[in-house]
């Protein structure tokens, strides 16, 4: 994977009318410009007191590329060769478009800070013929993998964390329930402004009406996303963990929602079915900041206090 810096943006298509050609497309040239010096002015600038780099791992039938962001020692910019780092999985947003370079503002500062081993996931984004349940393995796979080969990485298996944001939140959240289920234990699951559901209601909110058109398109977004995410035959249910039959017993989360955002009744009403559960859940609700705010430091301002809040809930999560 290359990162350009000549790149220009390509223009926002009109999704309700897309193809499968011109998603292709799109996405293709929407991603390299995410993955771009250019793009940086608004992305956010890497924290130099951390290594970033791409690795392929293998997992059951696939070779999955995964961003690497490692602690480098303060000195002479080295990878520190330390060991029994904490873990955080994480996942980006975007479920047909995006690529974990978008977060390397927050995750480098995360895996600086902690300091921590920070591993984001290129899930496969649903297309026709990908849907959700390849990424939702994608983020469950990871997890399993650094966690069975934790020595190699460097990491504590008992000190690890899953966080996303969006459609990555959805994953992340899928990902604790499954962990849980097979004896798995997170410290911590971060969640921001989260998408919880799937299911022909997704869009059934006041929010989804009140920011169906502003600051985005976001109701054409989200229906565009459930087509190619749940096909014909699809369970959404199943994919959706706010109609999970149990939400007991998962990790303490961290619930971000920005208030000016079609889904942020998705994140408030899981925080409440988290609470009813017994499980541990703080939501925080950011006044006027917009979807996928975390990720857009160079224009919005309450992106590096949401991070502050990130570091500290995780910081205290993870602590040996």
């Amino acid at each position: 994977m290359s990162e350009t810096t000549a790149v220009k943006r390509p223009p926002e298509p009109d999704f309700s009318t897309m193809t499968v050609k011109q998603l292709i497309d799109y996405r293709t040239a929407e991603n390299r410009w995410r993955a771009s010096g250019a793009a940086r002015a608004i992305l956010g600038e890497p924290d130099p007191g951390a290594a970033v780099e791409w690795q392929d791992i293998a997992l059951p039938g696939r070779d999955l590329p995964v961003r690497v962001y490692r602690p480098v020692s303060p000195a002479g910019g080295e990878t520190t060769a330390r060991t029994g780092l904490p873990l955080v999985v994480h996942v980006h947003g975007g479920g047909f478009v995006g690529t974990a370079a978008q977060c390397d503002w927050t995750n480098s500062h995360l895996a600086a800070r902690l300091p921590a081993l920070v591993v984001s996931v290129e899930h496969r984004l649903v297309a026709p013929g990908s849907p959700l349940a390849n990424a939702a393995d994608d983020g469950w796979d990871v997890l399993r993998h650094m966690v069975e080969n934790a020595a190699r990485w460097g990491v504590d298996p008992t000190r690890t964390a899953v966080a996303g944001e969006s459609f990555g939140a959805l994953v992340s959240a899928l990902t604790a329930v499954r962990a849980r289920d097979a004896g798995l234990r997170l410290r911590a699951q971060v969640l921001v402004n989260p998408v919880v559901e799937v299911t022909e209601t997704m869009c059934d909110y006041p929010s989804v009406a009140e920011y169906a058109y502003s600051p985005t398109p976001a109701l054409s977004l989200l229906r565009f996303l459930r087509r190619l995410a749940v096909p014909p035959g699809t369970d959404a249910r199943a994919f959706s963990p706010l109609y999970a039959d149990d939400l007991s017993g998962l990790a303490p989360a961290l619930l971000v929602v920005p208030t000016k955002d079609a889904v942020a009744d998705h994140g408030r009403r899981y925080a409440g079915r988290l609470r009813a559960a017994g499980t541990f859940v703080r939501l925080t609700e950011y006044p006027q900041a917009r979807h996928a705010f975390l990720t857009l430091p160079g224009v919005e301002p309450q992106a590096e206090v949401a991070q502050a809040e990130i570091f500290e809930f995780l910081r205290a999560a993870l602590a040996g």
